[in-house]
């Protein structure tokens, strides 16, 4: 018999950790090579870590929303043959007895000058990275079990026991100096200062639901952008009527060729992708005072998910695609972000996103920036609307397809000339779509 050691594979640019979400098998059930053993969740995705070989879990490391990080090892797989992976094994076989009772002996003298603490009679759970910690800082069990854990059912997590072991040296370190200043305070001040939130208000007949963990990072991510970037809008309507009459026309024989169906955001994102070759201004990150400028063009595409959370697939190298290319993108990443099949990869690296407001209906949007990026683009809803229609012979009133075109961008790095340059110049490679032009 060997032990295999299943660790945290890595998952893609940037994800260095991932929360365990489900213990698709237990100690005791046989596992065959390939065969999903857990599932994690990372802070885009949701994803399965499979078994590189078949055998029996025997030991799982940690427990139900623990956080790992990359290369961890995280269960404990009974091999039949092969070598051991455990240390004990190879030093049976290569220490001499003589050595080994030494070594015993000193480890025996070691427990006696300081005995680790012993999780194991506490009446709470605590996941195996809190009680190393724990054990490392030298935090009894009674300490332990007077934290206050911000997890699932009260259990302490990674953050609390580091927090605690933090505030537990400042407290030692830190005299604690009394000074007292008193300070004039206007009485409407004092009103602003002591006033709290007003609670919300539940009624017997209200249904109360926490929210699900992408929600959760979702609400945080909002509010971080909003803190970390000055958003500006500008709104442009553009005449799309060539472009929703090549799409009627060439749909059918496309799907029929392709087998793709041809929907109207890989004609966007094509737009978009050439207008961000011209403003490669607009394709930046912004790193604390440093501004990056990114060489790849990758579109974030915004899509919802059947539960109505919102996740931002990425398309590698937009610009670099013809209208087939993006077309296929576009659909796959969409199919596989509906069917929860989305790997890591697929959500890291952006450099501008889409999103497509239209599809619900509304006619323009104010999105919020994805950060790091610095602008994002919302598609409103195409309508079919009176408008003035110049020609040599005179001006008339008929009727077109037009849609809005809203774009939020960073006014810390991106000026209205640009952010207004940008978008109008999306909307000139829209409006001057070739009906002609093959798929």
């Amino acid at each position: 018999m060997a032990r295999f050691e299943l660790k945290l594979p890595k998952m893609g640019e940037s994800v260095a950790e991932a929360t365990i979400t489900n213990w698709l098998k237990q100690v005791g059930d046989k596992i065959e090579m390939d065969e999903a053993v857990l599932e994690i969740a990372t802070d885009k995705v949701d994803s399965e870590v499979p078994s590189e070989v078949s055998g029996i879990l025997i030991e799982q490391l940690f427990g139900k929303d623990d956080l790992v990080q990359v290369g961890q090892t995280i269960a404990i797989i009974e091999t039949e043959g092969g070598s051991s992976f455990l240390v004990d094994k190879v030093a049976e076989e290569t220490t001499a007895p003589a050595e080994v009772a030494a070594i015993e002996k000193t480890i025996e003298a070691a427990k006696e000058v300081a005995a680790p603490a012993d999780y194991t009679t506490s009446d709470k759970f605590f996941s195996p990275l809190v009680k190393n910690i724990a054990k490392e800082e030298n935090v009894s069990i009674a300490e332990l079990e007077s934290i206050n854990g911000s997890g699932k059912d009260g259990r302490v997590t990674k953050e609390d026991i580091l927090a605690y072991v933090a505030g537990r040296k400042n407290k030692v370190e830190t005299p604690k100096v009394e000074v007292k200043v008193e300070v004039a305070v206007p009485v409407k001040v004092q009103e602003q200062v002591v006033s709290k939130a007003a609670p919300v208000s539940v009624n017997g007949g209200d249904e109360i639901i926490e929210m699900d963990r992408m929600r959760k990072l979702i609400s945080g991510y909002m509010v971080a952008s909003v803190q970390t970037s000055a958003h500006v809008q500008s709104f442009i309507e553009v005449d799309v009527t060539n472009i929703v009459k090549w799409r009627e026309k060439v749909k059918t024989a496309f799907e029929k060729r392709e087998g793709e169906k041809l929907t109207f955001t890989p004609i966007m994102m094509e737009a978009v992708a050439k207008a961000l070759k011209d403003f490669p201004g607009m394709n930046i990150s912004v790193d604390g005072d440093y501004i990056i400028k990114k060489k790849n063009i990758n579109l974030g595409m915004a899509a919802a998910l059947p539960n109505g959370n919102l996740i931002v697939p990425v398309i590698k190298n937009a610009d670099q695609l013809n209208l087939v290319g993006m077309a296929k993108a576009v659909n796959d990443l969409g199919n596989r972000a509906k069917a929860g099949k989305l790997k890591p990869d697929d959500t890291q690296g952006g450099t501008y996103t889409v999103t497509n407001v239209g599809t619900f209906g509304s006619v323009f949007g104010t999105p919020i920036i994805n950060q790091p990026q610095v602008g994002i683009l919302a598609l409103g809803a195409i309508r079919k609307v009176p408008a003035v229609i110049e020609t040599p012979e005179g001006d008339f009133i008929g009727i077109r397809q037009k849609m809005f075109l809203s774009h939020s961008y960073d006014h810390r790095v991106v000026d209205g000339a640009l952010g207004g340059s940008f978008v109008k110049r999306v909307a000139e490679y829209l409006e001057a779509f070739d009906v002609d032009r093959d798929f």
